[in-house]
């Protein structure tokens, strides 16, 4: 599959807790419509559109826990988890 790698992080924020990132790549066509920042969209309508980008991407996903962000600090273990998705995207996928 030919088409475009998005990869963004969660996590960075919270007190306690993992960070974690998605890669995903989208067909070059036929990409599913109403794509924006999740922020502005309504909860249904993000909950939609996550249905159609799985049916139509590859979806990886990579955490660092909250030990390697203690060890290596909150960017790093950014970093960490977004290389950690990356090399997800090459994996087989799971039965849905």
């Amino acid at each position: 599959m030919r088409g475009i790698c998005g990869i963004d992080e969660a996590g960075r924020g919270p007190w306690a807790g993992p960070v974690v990132a998605a890669a995903v790549i989208l067909p070059a066509k036929g990409r599913p419509k109403g794509l924006a920042d999740s922020k502005q969209l309504s909860a249904e309508a993000r909950e939609e559109l996550a249905l159609a980008i799985r049916a139509c991407a590859i979806v990886a996903v990579g955490l660092a826990e909250p030990a390697e962000i203690d060890q290596i600090n909150i960017l790093q273990a950014t970093y960490l988890a977004m290389r950690r998705a990356v090399a997800g995207l090459g994996q087989p996928r799971p039965p849905r």
